[in-house]
């Protein structure tokens, strides 16, 4: 999986660059290695606003895109939720195409003469 970190007003140093490596090691044994993750890491320019740290991660696969976003006052905080709300978007998604696939077998096995069926006189 290829990992692209970016920093909206903010510096990413090579620290950052290690951590994200290290939260989304779950996610990067369970997807393709064609996979891309791009995580953006900013905060926020209202003073109002308490939770100023944001970690914003994109998770492209073959056919679906997966996202996470999460706001906090520590921006290594904000890092590890998104790493966990994408690892259980990812189970669910390999969970669906898992039934899907065995479902679609399981109706084959039980047509007799392959997927078109008996031919019609």
């Amino acid at each position: 999986m290829r990992i692209e970190v970016k920093g909206r007003n903010l510096p990413v140093s090579e620290d950052l660059r290690e951590q994200v490596a290290k939260r989304f090691r779950v996610i990067d044994r369970q997807v393709s290695d064609l996979a891309e993750l791009e995580v953006e890491v900013f905060e926020e320019r209202n003073p109002a606003i308490p939770d100023r740290q944001v970690a914003a991660a994109t998770l492209h696969l073959k056919g679906v895109t997966l996202r996470a976003r999460s706001a906090t006052g520590d921006l290594q905080h904000s890092i590890k939720i998104v790493s966990e709300e994408l690892a259980v978007q990812v189970k669910r998604h390999r969970d669906k195409r898992r039934k899907r696939r065995e479902s679609r077998s399981a109706i084959r096995d039980e047509i007799p003469g392959g997927v078109s069926g008996p031919m019609p006189s």
